[in-house]
């Protein structure tokens, strides 16, 4: 399988973004709109493409590139899993040449992850440290 890593999505692979993230129960409801406003507010874009330029992978961080980054939508097209091509974009993402002097990296996952993400070093055990979380306030 070859594949390449991009740091910016052209318009066709925006769409291809919208469509993998309504493949997911964590973000279903995202609109066009959304994404774009997203992708341009995002720090540090992965993307991951085939040989025809068609998105099979993506990440995102949002960082201040000295203390504190976090990694959000670790994705992969559906027919791609299970290929190693998330390690690849983990990779990409732990190895990126802005990243490599932030002090923390953290990422928001399933239990079920926990175990893929700790090859990078992520740990559960983070002390006293209590993750708090305001959501939209529905009207």
């Amino acid at each position: 399988m070859t594949y390449k890593i991009i740091a910016k999505l052209n318009e066709n692979q925006i769409l291809e973004l919208v469509e993998l993230y309504k493949n997911e129960f964590w973000s279903k409801n995202r609109t066009y709109q959304q994404v774009v406003k997203m992708l341009h507010a995002s720090d540090i874009i992965i993307g991951l493409v085939d040989d025809s330029e068609q998105l099979i992978g993506f990440t995102r961080v949002l960082t201040d590139f000295v203390y504190r980054a976090t990694i959000y939508d670790v994705i992969i097209k559906a027919n791609y899993r299970n290929m190693g091509l998330g390690t690849k974009l983990l990779d990409a993402v732990i190895n990126h040449s802005q990243l490599s002097a932030v002090e923390n990296v953290a990422l928001y996952c399933l239990p079920e992850m926990i175990q893929f993400y700790e090859r990078w070093g992520f740990t559960t055990n983070v002390g006293e440290i209590q993750l708090m979380y305001r959501g939209k306030p529905i009207i």
